[in-house]
């Protein structure tokens, strides 16, 4: 009724109804179900999508990766640089050296260019024109010069040399930071900004990322795909290379470059670099920001064309040690840039060998002479763990081989449990350190164990050393082991021969890994109690060895890859192998075990060791991962 006269409207009354609350519910229910199919309808679109075979990458097509890469990393710098454009933005200046000696005109031009691209603006760019007196090369400075101011050019009247003109350009730097650069590479157009935004983030002194090469057709070859810091690594090569980035005031208290390396200045510098700065202050930067100009005269070609930076190498190797007072002889190998460690220090530590057997008297007998016949080490003995051996000539053995004064024997009658085995021996160790062996490893090197106890010797903070274990075919069966969620842990170059390098050297030379085999394993016995030894509950027979080196890196220990002591491996020949159909639901339940376990810690997350690119579960240092799926 409309007031005052109470007129009837047409419509009235309305009718209307109210849904009650089972009814309400039900429709936000039907409405979270619709919502759920939808989510699984991406998500099988998903896995669809994922089920197409995919051409995978590999070593061998690196250059089809690396544009894909460089695309992808362009984006994420770009993201970055737009959350940093809403807060305080770190803008210091950045002095970029560059000695310049007679360049190929072509590739001058595109080094400098590299540095004018580069999205980072607060720069300075040091020529320093080593008295190249080379007309094109001082044009192309100065119109360099008059077109940017950020450009400087020092003019030398005497050729010093690389070292000298590189001396030159850092007491010219203005910066807080410098970094080097060769006057024909190639910088990434990201490259300071993500340097600079990395020394921002960690407050590291010095920084360096990954590299690779460019030949004169624009093709991406031959990365240089890095650790993190890894001082045992930098002893035997100058891993870290380009791109360096250093604080201003640390590269001043490490000092000037010298002549007295030519050729091996940039290894020597970073040598020095680890007597000033702790290895928190070094950071390796896990992007790749440096083209390595591959020309037929650098030492990008061959490395053999230039007998002058070996010598230089092996100089500065052997001359850092001897400031660090650490006994040492160093070389060549197999005359490359690579060297070779021989600790020499006289003392003899007194070695525990701990091997378990089961009857096979032959292999067991094989071990054990083999060690007594070549080792020359003298402070050792070794403990025999004989789990419930059953036959006879065993027995006698058992009887006979005790009358070496250096060889005992422990009887354990229970189910094989290797954690369990060598806990008990240890515990009835007195050594400083202890060494356990697979009974299917022999030896033949007589200084084997003299390797394996100067690496421990060498450092305090080393825990663990692994060997060199071959296959009776004389290819590579271990040469460390690195761990991920993808494969819990792979031997690294499995299967390739003795006489091949390895992945920028990781064959040949000795440096740290994350873990190492306990088929042939050194542990200082302190670390060992300290880290609580094998786990004898959970993983009785596989990656206990890994699990207790994951325990030592997480004490704050390192562990090297012992390159030189070389041993064979008859892989599993006492016990077998984890793939027979009785072993695997063993084997499957303790690689939960070490997933549940590791799977949130950084260490396995992504190991320090490895470089994040390559698989873990594929063939190491060769399968990459897909770039948009790198972390």
């Amino acid at each position: 009724m409309a007031q005052p006269d109470d007129i009837e409207l047409d419509g009235c009354p309305i009718v209307t109804s109210f849904a009650d609350d089972a009814f309400e519910s039900r429709i936000i229910d039907v409405t979270n179900e619709l919502d759920e199919i939808y989510r699984r309808m991406a998500k099988l679109r998903q896995e669809l999508r994922d089920l197409v075979p995919k051409r995978s990458y590999t070593l061998g097509d690196y250059d089809r990766w690396a544009r894909k890469y460089y695309t992808l990393l362009g984006k994420r710098v770009a993201e970055q640089r737009v959350h940093e454009e809403k807060n305080s933005a770190f803008t210091p200046l950045v002095s970029i050296l560059c000695p310049v000696y007679r360049p190929l005109e072509s590739d001058f031009k595109a080094a400098v260019q590299s540095v004018l691209d580069q999205t980072y603006q607060n720069w300075e760019l040091i020529l320093v024109d080593d008295a190249g007196k080379s007309r094109e090369t001082t044009e192309i400075i100065n119109n360099f010069a008059k077109f940017d101011p950020r450009i400087k050019c020092i003019t030398l009247k005497k050729n010093v040399g690389i070292a000298g003109a590189t001396t030159v350009a850092m007491d010219a730097a203005k910066g807080q930071y410098v970094a080097f650069f060769d006057h024909d590479d190639l910088l990434v157009d990201v490259a300071i900004e993500v340097m600079v935004r990395a020394a921002h983030e960690t407050g590291a002194k010095l920084l360096y990322s990954d590299e690779d090469k460019i030949d004169q057709a624009g093709y991406y070859l031959e990365p240089n795909l890095k650790p993190d810091f890894n001082y045992r690594y930098l002893l035997g090569c100058n891993y870290i290379c380009h791109l360096t980035m250093v604080d201003v005031a640390t590269m001043r208290k490490i000092g000037h470059l010298t002549s007295d390396y030519n050729g091996a200045q940039d290894h020597d510098f970073v040598l020095k670099a680890t007597e000033v700065l702790s290895p928190s202050e070094i950071f390796h930067v896990p992007e790749i920001l440096y083209h390595w100009r591959k020309t037929p005269n650098s030492t990008a070609v061959d490395v053999s064309q230039k007998t002058y930076a070996i010598n230089a190498g092996v100089k500065c190797v052997a001359d850092h040690l001897k400031r660090q007072k650490i006994a040492s002889k160093v070389s060549s190998i197999r005359g490359l840039t690579l060297y070779g460690v021989e600790w020499t220090s006289r003392t003899q530590p007194s070695v525990t060998i701990i091997i378990p057997f089961k009857d096979q008297l032959d292999t067991t007998l094989t071990c054990v002479k083999n060690i007594l016949k070549h080792t020359v080490y003298k402070n050792y003995n070794i403990i025999l763990i004989d789990n419930w051996s059953v036959r006879d000539e065993t027995l006698d053995f058992i009887k006979k081989i005790q009358e070496n004064k250096n060889v005992s024997v422990i009887t354990v009658e229970e189910p094989f449990n290797f954690s369990r085995l060598n806990n008990i021996a240890v515990a009835q160790a007195t050594s400083d350190y202890v060494v356990f062996m697979n009974n299917d490893v022999f030896v033949e090197d007589p200084k084997w164990l003299h390797r394996m106890v100067g690496e421990a010797q060498a450092f305090k903070d080393v825990g663990a050393v692994g060997a060199k274990l071959l296959y009776p075919n004389d290819t590579i069966q271990h040469a460390g082991v690195v761990v991920g969620p993808a494969g819990v842990a792979a031997h690294i170059h499995r299967g390739d021969p003795l006489s091949e390098y390895g992945y920028i050297g990781r064959t040949m030379l000795s440096h740290e890994v994350t873990a190492v085999t306990a088929a042939l394993m050194l542990v200082r016995r302190t670390v060992f109690d300290e880290v609580g030894g094998f786990d004898e509950e959970a993983l009785k027979v596989a990656f206990n060895d890994v699990d207790l080196c994951l325990k030592i890196r997480r004490a704050g220990y390192r562990i090297i890859f012992s390159a030189e002591t070389i041993a064979y491996h008859h892989e599993s020949l006492s016990r077998g192998t984890d793939d027979k159909p009785e072993h695997e639901t063993r084997f499957f339940l303790e690689t939960q075990t070490m997933l549940e376990r590791w799977s949130s810690d950084p260490l396995f997350e992504r190991d320090p060791s490895y470089p994040r690119y390559f698989t873990v579960d594929q063939q190491t240092f060769f399968n990459l991962v897909d770039p948009e799926d790198l972390p």
